[in-house]
């Protein structure tokens, strides 16, 4: 899978979109209000879902070592998917994302905020959110399930599913198809690059269009 993953870090989400829209999976992207804290970095991977919900019953000690259970219980090497069912509070911070990295996680998305914010930027570790907020989940938040799948805007996610994060959005591969739409992907950027030098060179967009069949 190793493989696998790094072909698709070297995709750009739109091109991954265009292959599976052409393939009948035309509901794969996430809300455009879920944008990566640092638009630079790209992040590709397996997911691995987490789902949880708002619980005020719970004491400090509690919702805690229940987070903690979280980050000791999620896969090595995966791209996490969180669907807090919250937007009040962070769902992920500065020392959660330091022991995710000790995981060799490569990443987290999540339908919800982030804090902590420029730590996470500084150690370079990705993180697709909707906003920022200090409030954290003390007293407040639980997971309820791992690895089962959630639902993001009208996306269904399941673990074993992948993705593609990049400047423009997030968007989510089928596992049933994860080779076949990079491999796809990859033919896609191929004839994108030749069309690029053509026009570079001078030629017409209606001629590069019927040459190449893309815009």
């Amino acid at each position: 899978m190793t493989d696998l993953t790094e072909r698709l870090a070297a995709c750009y989400a739109s091109a991954v979109h265009d292959v599976l829209r052409a393939k009948g999976y035309g509901n794969q992207v996430l809300p455009t209000s879920i944008r990566a804290l640092d638009p630079s970095r790209r992040l590709a991977g397996e997911i691995h879902t987490i789902s949880g919900h708002v619980d005020q019953t719970l004491s400090r000690h509690e919702t805690l070592l229940r987070w903690s259970q979280v980050l000791s219980r999620v896969p090595r090497g995966k791209v996490l998917v969180c669907q807090p069912n919250t937007k009040a509070i962070a769902l992920m911070g500065e020392l959660s994302a330091q022991a995710l990295r000790v995981k060799e996680t490569r990443g987290y998305v999540v339908d919800g905020h982030c804090r902590d914010t420029d730590f996470i930027l500084d150690m370079g570790f990705p993180v697709f959110c909707e906003a920022n907020t200090p409030a954290d989940i003390v007293e407040r938040w639980t997971y309820d399930q791992l690895g089962e799948p959630i639902t993001i805007g009208t996306v269904t996610i399941r673990s074993g599913d992948w993705l593609l994060g990049d400047r423009d959005g997030v968007i989510i591969i089928p596992k049933e198809i994860a080779e076949e739409a990079v491999t796809e992907t990859e033919a896609v950027m191929s004839t994108e690059g030749e069309m690029r030098r053509a026009i570079m060179d001078g030629m017409d967009a209606e001629q590069a269009y019927l040459k190449f069949g893309k815009f």
